[in-house]
């Protein structure tokens, strides 16, 4: 039995130790925010934050997130507000199929945490999800619109 806290409710899934983060999520835990995109940890559909890290669920073993903080794209609304980075992607109207953008919004909100004011360079060497539409551009002014909204109110 693997037990882990998911968007902060404890959960327990009785897998073998090795079975991949994303497919106990997806598959035992009902959690369907994380997509399969290319199972070899590339892609980044499939990001999730882990104790606060992003990784890729999809080669991360179950056994490496016991008793760990999981974090998915159901978690990251907080007393029916949406994160700013969730915001920001509606207000830029970033997502076209939509299938990467969990998966692209969870790496934003951990590049947001490491640097609140990143450059156009910082945020292409840290968004290195992968996005068949190639919204890039929309997720890079989405990402400085929700660094703006994060600063604190100066006064």
């Amino acid at each position: 039995m693997i037990r882990l806290t998911v968007n902060g409710t404890p959960r327990a899934a009785d897998v073998e130790p090795e079975m991949p983060l994303l497919w106990v999520l997806r598959d035992v835990l009902d959690v369907k925010g994380p997509k399969y995109g290319c199972g070899i940890g590339q892609c980044g559909a499939c990001t999730v934050h882990v104790n606060g890290e992003p990784v890729r669920s999809c080669s991360f073993p179950v056994s490496a997130a016991a008793g760990k903080q999981v974090l998915t794209i159901e978690g990251l609304a907080q007393r029916g507000r949406m994160h700013p980075v969730q915001k920001a992607w509606i207000d830029h109207q970033v997502p076209q199929c939509g299938y990467c953008q969990s998966g692209q919004i969870m790496a934003a909100v951990a590049l947001l945490k490491k640097n609140p004011d990143p450059s156009d360079g910082d945020i292409d060497a840290a968004m290195t999800n992968l996005c068949r539409c190639g919204t890039y551009v929309r997720i890079r002014a989405a990402i400085h619109t929700a660094a703006r909204s994060m600063k604190p109110a100066k006064g």
